[in-house]
């Protein structure tokens, strides 16, 4: 019989013929499998790439808008610049208003392809590999003009591969958004030229104090050379680069084609090539300048660009600034003793700061020891108790005895434990006898001397101890120094101050200065005796101040805190107040420096300087200095037939009796 229905059978193990089409179509499947399996994987890759490269996108509506800080400027009362806060920033420019130079030598020298291109530039990457290959390092750039626009408007300068693909992304954006020459004119009215400096306006005005507008082929090659680095290739701070990199941009001009080399023969650079690289001395008064920034918010709201004129004097303050580098300078006399910080500050006699120095060296240490430091003025703290005492039935001839003394177990001593019997308060002032003080003070009673204090503007907290009479309390050197200024005005006081007006940049003014200050603080009877009594510590030759004596009449008192941690000497004449302190930030001791050394002499070469052009004027009661003049005041110290001390009593008994 047969096998099955007449069938026959194939073995297991024989293949099936490859060109049976149920075998091809198997195939296929897989292929399409596997290839429909890769491409959900390259679509998951290609969109988890674009989130990664568009998470962190900025908002481009945004980004575009140009919003920047307002800027603020400070400029000094007499015209100089002393600071610019924010960017520098011109108005926008039309490509049509620039001179085709402008854009001839950007283009040559950035992006010659960039009306060619729509974005990225292959054929510019490829040729910037190549050059980067064969030199070994990379010498050239692939990005087109409309990246580095996209980079300046939306990204960061971070050198990252995210960052660059960002950058793609965004400069197709723009092409897409924008025409090539829309694109030209936001980079040039956006790009870095340095120093703070952005776009062709701003850049033409600060480097050529010209409009853009009116840029020369050899200024318009030279600010698209500084494209590349804008710090590197600045006139300002490296001319000589700049003037290479200027050359190197006009002879691309002539390979681009914009020039030919008959007029490229006839640029040259300026005669006086010089001038671009000059920077006016000035003074840095950054001390200054950040402690007047620090008040602008209380006078307006920063919500556009600000003009601040302040008081301080360009010409003084760079004087200062001088005699402080000289006398701090490494390896000096100062540094010798011990002495690593200095500070200065000068008002005039309505209270206008015009010279601070802060400390010895701002670019180690901003702090501003003229007015965030606090410490002991030790006797320069002296006249607020003889006025206290003045209130108090005391003159300057008033007789009281130094000698030892003791009070709630504290024991004033003088500086150099000598002790001189009954001497005036004129003679204890110009020696600074720290028991007279004490008496002084534990007479008129220490309530008074410290509303006395405020009376005079200081503000700090004082103790209530007997050792207030010494100047243990720790105040400013601004408001000791401001302290002084009624003196020199016949009791009128004074509010230290910096800001004179505020404008916006259109010239509208939004604040402006109207006077003010306390008014009178102690009466002209009193501010001529103290001085009288003043004059006599700078001019009488056994006085502590001597060493600060200028040919004018000066007044003034020196101060040394305990272990010779402070020296200070404030002084003033008709026209100047001005304090000095020296020591060091940690407290250290100094190696014998008092106020009359250092801080004297410094004070002594800042007024010379500073007042060289006033004409000399009279302080009120100098009169009476002159008449004491260089009479060596109590050569008897115990005899009531004293020169200065018969001069005194007989004249002051009359104003305030004894």
């Amino acid at each position: 019989m047969g096998r099955g229905h007449g069938r026959t059978m194939k073995k297991a193990s024989e293949p099936e013929p490859l060109d049976e089409p149920g075998h091809r179509t198997k195939g296929w499947v897989r292929v399409l499998h596997w290839a429909a399996v890769l491409g959900v994987w390259t679509v998951i890759v290609l969109a988890a790439g674009a989130a990664y490269i568009a998470w962190d996108l900025p908002n481009i509506d945004e980004a575009i808008a140009a919003t920047r800080s307002p800027t603020v400027r400070v400029i000094s009362q007499d015209g100089v610049e002393l600071a610019r806060r924010g960017d520098r920033y011109g108005p926008a420019v039309r490509l049509d208003d620039l001179p085709p130079a402008l854009s001839q030598a950007v283009l040559a020298t950035e992006d010659r392809r960039f009306y060619d291109h729509w974005g990225v530039d292959p054929i510019g990457i490829a040729r910037a590999m190549w050059v980067n290959l064969r030199a070994g390092r990379i010498r050239q750039g692939g990005s087109t003009l409309t990246q580095q626009a996209a980079k300046n408007l939306f990204l960061s300068s971070r050198r990252t591969l995210k960052r660059k693909l960002q950058e793609v992304v965004l400069a197709l954006w723009l092409e897409a958004r924008f025409t090539k020459d829309q694109i030209l004119t936001i980079y040039l009215n956006r790009v870095y030229f340095g120093l703070g400096v952005y776009g062709v306006e701003a850049a033409a005005r600060y480097y050529f104090a010209v409009s853009a507008r009116d840029l020369t082929v050899y200024q318009s090659a030279l600010l698209a050379g500084m494209l590349k680095g804008p710090n590197k290739f600045n006139p300002k701070t490296n001319p000589e680069r700049a003037r290479q990199r200027t050359l190197v941009v006009l002879d691309n001009m002539v390979a681009a084609g914009y020039l030919n080399q008959a007029d490229r023969a006839t640029i040259r650079a300026p005669e006086k090539w010089w001038r671009y690289g000059e920077v006016r001395r000035q003074p840095t008064a950054r001390y200054y300048v950040d402690w007047v920034l620090d008040q602008v918010g209380a006078y307006v709201t920063l919500d556009r660009d600000v003009t601040v004129t302040v008081s301080l004097n360009a010409r003084i303050q760079q004087g200062a600034e001088n005699l402080v580098q000289k006398l701090m300078k490494k390896g000096g006399a100062a540094a010798r003793r011990g002495v690593s910080q200095v500070a200065l500050v000068a008002l005039a006699p309505d209270g206008a700061v015009v010279a601070m120095v802060g400390g010895a060296n701002y670019a180690k240490s901003q702090f501003n020891r003229a007015v965030q430091a606090r410490r002991q003025p030790g006797s320069a703290f002296k006249p607020v108790v003889f006025l206290a005492g003045f209130e108090a039935g005391l003159s300057p001839g008033s007789v009281v005895r130094d000698e030892p003394l003791t009070i709630e177990n504290w024991s004033p001593r003088n500086f150099k434990n000598q002790y001189l019997g009954d001497i005036t308060l004129a003679e204890a002032m110009f020696r600074s006898i720290n028991t007279v003080a004490v008496k002084v003070s534990e007479r008129a009673g220490r309530g008074r001397v410290r509303d006395m204090a405020r009376k005079l503007g200081i503000t700090a907290p004082l103790t209530d101890a007997p050792s207030l009479a010494l100047g243990v309390g720790e105040v400013s050197l601004l408001e000791m120094t401001a302290a002084y200024a009624p003196f020199a005005t016949g009791g009128i006081g004074v509010w230290a101050y910096g800001i004179v007006r505020i404008d916006d940049m259109s010239g509208q003014p939004l604040y402006v200065r109207s006077g003010g200050g306390p008014g009178r603080v102690i009466s002209a009877t009193y501010a001529r005796a103290m001085n009288a009594m003043l004059l006599e510590v700078v001019s009488n030759p056994k006085g502590t101040g001597k060493g600060s004596r200028i040919q004018r009449p000066s007044a003034g008192k020196t101060g040394t805190s305990q272990g010779y941690r402070d020296a200070w000497f404030i002084g003033y004449t008709a026209d100047l107040i001005a304090g000095v302190w020296m020591g060091n930030d940690n407290a250290e001791p100094m190696k014998g420096v008092t106020g009359g050394s250092f801080p004297a002499r410094l004070w002594r070469d800042f007024a010379t300087m500073a007042l060289r052009d006033i004409p000399p004027g009279d302080l009120p009661g100098s009169d009476l200095g002159d008449v004491a003049g260089e009479q060596p005041a109590g050569q008897s110290k115990k005899s009531d037939k004293s020169p200065i001390k018969g001069f005194f009593e007989g004249l002051f008994n009359g104003l305030f009796g004894d």
